[in-house]
C-alpha cells in the first residue's frame, strides 16, 4: 500500500521571520554606516603634541572623554591645516590643573543619546533570537517539517489500498483462525447495514496479541486491503513525547482525522507502550505521569464514536497482553482479542511457498521438509530464512536457490554463522568430537519425535565449538514425563562421553548442563510431575507469555518443601546422566567409530548419519534407570 502524501500546502509561517530578519539585517548595515557618514572626519594626533600644543597656549577648548580627547586650536598652524584636533588620553592626573594654567576652556563631553535604530534593534533582537531558537528546536523535535506548535499534531501514516500494492488474505499464511475472526470486520466495513439492520454491534477494538514476527501487522493491513478502506498505522511510542499533554492531544487529532476518513481502520501497533496498567504507577508518581495521560485520553477517544454509517475500527497488537490495562479490555473497547501464534506444520508449508514464489528455486527443492525442520518458527523467521537461502546461493554464484542452500539457512538461523577461522587444538578437537557423538547416540536412542541430522565439529556462532542438530519427525504440542527425561538425557551425553573415553570433563558443557536443569525444574515446579511433591505448582507464571520471562519465580514454601524440590530437581538430572552414562558404555565401540570418522570429515548428515546410528544399542540397564 502506497503512503498518501500529504495534500496540505507548505508552511508559510517562517516567511514573516525571513522577512524580520531582512529588516534587522538593513538596520544593523545602516546603524553601521550612517554615524560615520555623518561624523566629521578628525585628525589624531600624538598626546604630547597636545601637551605641547596647551603649554604654548594654542588651545581653545578641549572635550575630554574616556576614548579621546577632542580641542579646537586658536591658530591653525598652517593655512588650510584643520583647526579642530583628537587624541587618545593616557593617565595624566595633572592635565585638569594645566588647562586651567593656559586658559583652556574644558569639559566633558555629553552623552550621546541612543539613536531609534539602536533602541529598536535592542527591543527586537533578543526576542528574535529567543523565537528562532525555540523554532529550531521544535522542527528538530518533529522532523523540521512542521512547525514549532506540530507537536500536537498525530504521526499517524496513512495507507490507501490499490489494486497493484494492495495485501490481502492472500498475502497471510499460517494464521487461518485469525483471518477467519477478522473476516467478520471486512464485512463490517464493506456492508455495516447488513450488521446495524438487526442491531447488532461489531466491536469498536479488536486486539491482535501473539509472539514477534508472527505477522500482526501484515495482518492488519490485510484487512484494510480486503476492505478497501484507508488505514491509520501508528506506533504506541510516537504518542509518548516530553511535552506534557502532547500524547492526549496527538490521540484526539488522530481520531478526528480517522473520523473524517471513515469508514476507516487505525492501527496502534506496540500498544503496551501507552496501555501498561496503571495499577503499578499508583503511589509512585501519583500516577499521572504522561503515559497514563494518554491512556486516557485513548479510552475516552475509544468511548466516544459510535459505528453506524461510517464506521472506524482500532486494531493493536502486542506481544504483552498480560501487562495491558484493564480498562482496555472491558466490553465496548478492545473486547475481542485474536490470537497470531506460530504456525503449525501446513501453516509454515503455505508460509514457505508465498515467499519461495519471490525467489528462483531450483527444481527438485522439497519445501515439506524444510517446513518439517523449522519447528517453532515464526513467519518473519522463515522468510528470513528463504532470504538467507537466496544470499547464499548468490554468495556462491549460482542462479537459483538449492535445497543445500535452504538447509544452511536453517543453520545459520539456529546455531549461528560457521567460524572456520577459530582453529582449535588437536586435543580439544577431539574432546569436541566424542562430546557431540556422545549427545546424537543417546539422543537417538531416546523417545520423542525429534531425530538426529547432523553432527559437526566446525564452530559456530558465539560459543559454540560444534553441535548436533536433531530435527522435529512430526508436529507435537503435548511433552510427557518420559519425552522430557530423554531431553535431559541427551544433553547430558556429550558430559557423559566426556567422563568415559577422558576420565574428566571440560566447561564445553555448561549450556548443555544449564538447560538440564532448568527442564528438570520445570518437571517439578511447573508440570506437577515429582511423585514425592505430587500434582502441585510451586513455581508462579511469571514474565511474558510471548516474550518469554525466564525462570518462573518460586513461590513462599517452608524450608522442608524448597529442600523437597531441590532433592528431586537433583534426582532426576542424577538419572538422566546414569542413564546416559549406560547407553555409551554400551556402545562404547560405535562411540570410538563416529568420534574418529567426525574428527576426518568434520561434519557427517544425511544417509551416512543414519546408517552409522542404526546399530546403536538400547542396553537394558538403562531401560530400568527410567
Amino acid at each position: 500500500m502506497p503512503i498518501r502524501k500529504d495534500d496540505t500546502p507548505p508552511n508559510r509561517r517562517f516567511g514573516i521571520v525571513n522577512l524580520v530578519l531582512i529588516g534587522v539585517g538593513v538596520l544593523l548595515l545602516v546603524s553601521s554606516f550612517l554615524p560615520n557618514q555623518g561624523m566629521q572626519q578628525v585628525p589624531r594626533v600624538p598626546y604630547s603634541l597636545f601637551v605641547s600644543q596647551v603649554d604654548d597656549g594654542n588651545v581653545r577648548r578641549a572635550y575630554i572623554t574616556q576614548e579621546q580627547i577632542r580641542y579646537e586650536l586658536k591658530e591653525a598652524p598652517a593655512e588650510g591645516a584643520p583647526s579642530v584636533l583628537a587624541t587618545t588620553p593616557i593617565f595624566d592626573m595633572d592635565l585638569p590643573k594645566r588647562l586651567e594654567e593656559h586658559g583652556v576652556e574644558f569639559a566633558a563631553a555629553p552623552p550621546q543619546k541612543p539613536s531609534f535604530i539602536t533602541t529598536a534593534l535592542s527591543w527586537i533582537v533578543p526576542p528574535l533570537i529567543f523565537i528562532l531558537v525555540l523554532q529550531f528546536f521544535a522542527r528538530r523535535s518533529m522532523g523540521g517539517a512542521q512547525g514549532a506548535l506540530s507537536f500536537t499534531k498525530s504521526k499517524a501514516k496513512v495507507y490507501v489500498p490499490d489494486e497493484e500494492s494492495r495485501v490481502t488474505f492472500a498475502d497471510v499464511a499460517g494464521v487461518d483462525e485469525a483471518k477467519q475472526e477478522l473476516t467478520e470486520i471486512v464485512d463490517f466495513l464493506k456492508t455495516p447495514e447488513r450488521y446495524t439492520a438487526i442491531g447488532a454491534r461489531i466491536p469498536k477494538g479488536v486486539l491482535l496479541v501473539g509472539p514477534p514476527g508472527t505477522g500482526k501487522t501484515l495482518l492488519s493491513k490485510a484487512v484494510a486491503g480486503e476492505a478497501g478502506v484507508p488505514f491509520f498505522i501508528i506506533s504506541g511510542s510516537e504518542f509518548v513525547e516530553l511535552f506534557v499533554g502532547a500524547g492526549a492531544a496527538r490521540v484526539r487529532d488522530l481520531f478526528e482525522e480517522a473520523k473524517k476518513k471513515a469508514p476507516c481502520i487505525i492501527f496502534i501497533d506496540e500498544l503496551d507502550a501507552i496501555g501498561k496498567s496503571r495499577a503499578g504507577s499508583m503511589g509512585v508518581v501519583g500516577g499521572n505521569d504522561e503515559r497514563e495521560q494518554t491512556l486516557n485520553q485513548l479510552l475516552t477517544e475509544m468511548d466516544g464514536f459510535a459505528a453506524k454509517d461510517k464506521p472506524v475500527i482500532v486494531l493493536a497488537a502486542t506481544n504483552q497482553p498480560e501487562t495491558l490495562d484493564a480498562a482496555l479490555l472491558r466490553p465496548g473497547r478492545f473486547d475481542r482479542q485474536v490470537l497470531v501464534d506460530r504456525p503449525d506444520l501446513s501453516g509454515r508449508k503455505t508460509i514457505l511457498d508465498i515467499y519461495a514464489r519471490k525467489v528462483k528455486l531450483a527444481p527438485g527443492v522439497d519445501l515439506d521438509k524444510i517446513a518439517q525442520a523449522t519447528s517453532g518458527f515464526a513467519g518473519a523467521d522463515l522468510a528470513n530464512l528463504v532470504n538467507e537461502g537466496a544470499l547464499l546461493a548468490a554468495r556462491s554464484k549460482r542462479t537459483s536457490v538449492e535445497q543445500g542452500d535452504l538447509n544452511e539457512a536453517i543453520e545459520r538461523v539456529v546455531a549461528g554463522l560457521e567460524k572456520k577461522s577459530r582453529v582449535l587444538q588437536p586435543d580439544e578437537k577431539k574432546v569436541v568430537a566424542y562430546h557431540e557423538v556422545g549427545h546424537a547416540i543417546v539422543g537417538h536412542l531416546m523417545p520423542g519425535g525429534s531425530k538426529v541430522a547432523k553432527i559437526s565439529i566446525v564452530p559456530r556462532g558465539m560459543a559454540a565449538l560444534g553441535y548436533t542438530l536433531q530435527l522435529p519427525t512430526e508436529e507435537r504440542f503435548l511433552n510427557s514425563k518420559e519425552d522430557l527425561e530423554g531431553q535431559i538425557a541427551t544433553l547430558l551425553g556429550g558430559r557423559s562421553a566426556e567422563e568415559i573415553v577422558f576420565g574428566a570433563v571440560t566447561t564445553g558443557a555448561a549450556n548443555d548442563l544449564q538447560r538440564a536443569t532448568d527442564i528438570a525444574e520445570q518437571m517439578v515446579g511447573t508440570y506437577g510431575m515429582s511423585d514425592v511433591l505430587g500434582p502441585l505448582a510451586y513455581d508462579k507464571q511469571g514474565g511474558s507469555r510471548f516474550l518469554g520471562g525466564g525462570n518462573n519465580p518460586r513461590r513462599v514454601v517452608s524450608d522442608a518443601t524448597a529442600q523437597a524440590i531441590d532433592k528431586e530437581v537433583r534426582t532426576l538430572v542424577d538419572r538422566a546422566h546414569d542413564r546416559a552414562l549406560s547407553i555409551l558404555h554400551h556402545n562404547r565401540d560405535l562411540l570410538e567409530s563416529i568420534s574418529q570418522q567426525i574428527l576426518e570429515k568434520e561434519v557427517i548428515e544425511g544417509d551416512d548419519l543414519k546408517n552409522l546410528l542404526a546399530s546403536s544399542v538400547m542396553p537394558e540397564e538403562a531401560v530400568a534407570i527410567a
